[in-house]
């Protein structure tokens, strides 16, 4: 077993009998770099210090928090602890299995049925590694953003190795959402599912659907899924954002109620669950859901000091001053320093003050968590925008406009102009919302002349880049897709056809046809693109 020995494994079981027989096993197999973790807080302490090529990890991981292996493996995920090439296997029952393995988005690379032998375990890894080693150039090409060649490497790897196809289909369809590319993305998805009715292919097709803007379709979808697997929990994530996307926030709760019933342990779960009960004013349900928020977190490796601040925001509703100072305290004594716990901090003391009639104090707190959001990194935009509200509603114009303009011109954050005039409104300050509309065009306008005096220093790709980024923030603007498609078509006609820049071309003169068919410049850009795509 001599081809084994350069892994490193991580064995994750509460049970000490269990981690033994598993390292018993291993040493076998000629595996001697062995790790132990009993619980899934030791189990992300170790994968916070480095990676394992192997975690062999238990479904069932006792009473710390309610946590499961399914449960440790999403956290893990989502925090980027694990490389998406690394090898998770499950070990659980066949009960157990039966209940989890077509409910999951996130699978394992694969599951042992207990009780199983050290020759079922030498089969499983070998498979896991045989599979790794297919997909790993897709993998890294992932991880290290070049995404179109991950698409190539996909089809070449699905060709080498038909067993893993389905599997090339999915980090393909993945990239092309990464680039965008929703409706490749789609058919890919499509062609999964005319073959097999794989929930994570269900539920990629209703994320295509819903960033095309085609959310009643998404919904639809989601309602199929949740239907068939009543268990797939991202299903009900998905649909309860598509909810609030449509104007539907009693339905969105609906749908999280649902899944907190069904998995009550998972806090970004619960986290949401309160936030949207606190955006649909009912205070005694978001008083209940962040409380549980807090205490579940309060010794996770993942605690977030928003969830503090969003309880405060919900007691100062309700009026309990002495309720939301005893969480302040708490958020002061439990949170990791660093400048979003001093954010967080300061945003609920200023809450606190201004709930108070201290004006004034609160007014010195906000300007604090104004200079901590601009140190700090990984603050949610929901945050950004309450912090922006308390400002507008203490005369602090000033402040809260630059938070909010800071949002409309970032592309990651996720906001869009209603969530911004929304703002407006809740501090009852919509006289300056027309304001705000000014100052993303002046934005935009920035960037255009941005791409211009790139263009004219030589540095076509710079230009490209800053266009890119307006397109992103103004996707139906038929005026900058023209720009972006005028810089590439003038980059290749000076260096050379290059195969993403003409499907990025490619693309943007359909969405150029679909917005604008009547643009001046459609036919022209459209005719340059024949010419150049010929010559290649």
């Amino acid at each position: 077993m001599q081809e084994y020995s350069a892994l490193s494994v991580l064995v994750i079981d509460p049970n000490q009998h269990m981690r033994s027989g598993l390292h018993n096993m291993l040493t076998q197999l000629g595996i001697t770099r062995i790790e132990h973790g009993v619980s899934a807080g030791t189990a992300i302490r170790h994968l916070e210090k480095k990676s394992f090529d192997l975690i062999l990890c238990e479904y069932d991981l006792g009473s710390e928090q309610g946590q499961d292996g399914q449960q440790l493996l999403e956290d893990l995920r989502h925090h980027k602890l694990i490389l998406p090439s690394a090898i998770f296997i499950m070990l659980t029952t066949e009960g157990v299995y039966s209940k989890v393995v077509s409910a999951a988005e996130l699978t394992p690379t694969d599951y042992i049925l207990k009780p199983f032998t050290v020759d079922v375990l030498a089969q499983r890894i070998a498979r896991a590694v045989d599979r790794r080693t297919a997909l790993l150039p897709v993998h890294q090409m992932i991880e290290q953003g070049r995404m179109r060649e991950a698409i190539l490497a996909s089809e070449v790897s699905a060709a080498a190795n038909p067993r893993y196809a389905t599997e090339c289909g999915r980090l393909r369809a993945e990239a092309h959402m990464v680039l965008g590319e929703m409706e490749q993305a789609e058919a890919i998805y499509r062609d999964i599912l005319e073959v097999r009715p794989l929930g994570w292919a269900q539920l990629g097709l209703a994320r295509c659907q819903a960033q095309q803007g085609q959310l009643p379709e998404a919904l639809e979808t989601l309602q199929r899924l949740v239907d068939e697997n009543p268990k797939f929990m991202a299903a009900y994530d998905l649909m309860a954002n598509t909810q609030l996307a449509l104007g539907q926030p009693a339905e969105a709760r609906a749908a999280l109620e649902a899944a907190v019933s069904i998995s009550p342990h998972m806090v970004r779960r619960l986290r949401h669950l309160g936030q949207v009960a606190l955006q649909t004013g009912d205070l005694e349900a978001a008083e209940k859901t962040l409380k549980q928020v807090v205490a579940r977190s309060k010794y996770s490796e993942f605690r977030d000091p928003e969830d503090h601040v969003n309880l405060v925001r919900t007691l100062v509703e309700k009026g309990d001053a002495s309720g939301a100072a005893n969480v302040l305290r708490d958020l002061e004594r439990s949170a990791r320093p660093g400048p979003a716990t001093d954010a967080c901090k300061a945003f609920s003391a200023a809450l606190v003050q201004g709930l108070n009639g201290k004006d004034e104090a609160a007014r010195a707190e906000l300007a604090h968590a104004v200079r901590a959001v601009g140190e700090a990194r990984n603050l949610s935009s929901g945050l950004k925008m309450g912090l922006a509200q308390s400002c507008l509603q203490q005369g602090m114009d000033e402040q809260g406009m630059e938070l909010l303009d800071a949002l409309a011109g970032d592309p990651s954050s996720g906001v869009s102009e209603a969530d911004l005039n929304a703002v407006y409104e809740r501090a009852g300050r919509a006289e300056l919302a027309h304001n705000e509309g000014d100052s993303v065009e002046r934005y935009l306008d920035g960037l255009v002349r941005q791409a211009a005096a790139c263009s004219g220093q030589g540095d076509q790709r710079g230009a490209i880049q800053v266009l890119q980024v307006a397109v992103r923030r103004r996707p139906d603007n038929a005026g900058l897709m023209s720009a972006l498609a005028s810089a590439i078509l003038r980059l290749m006609h000076d260096s050379g056809w290059e195969a993403a820049l003409g499907e990025q071309c490619a693309a943007l003169l359909v969405r150029m046809r679909k917005a604008d068919p009547q643009h001046p410049m459609l036919s022209a850009l459209s005719s340059q693109y024949v010419t150049l795509r010929g010559k290649q």
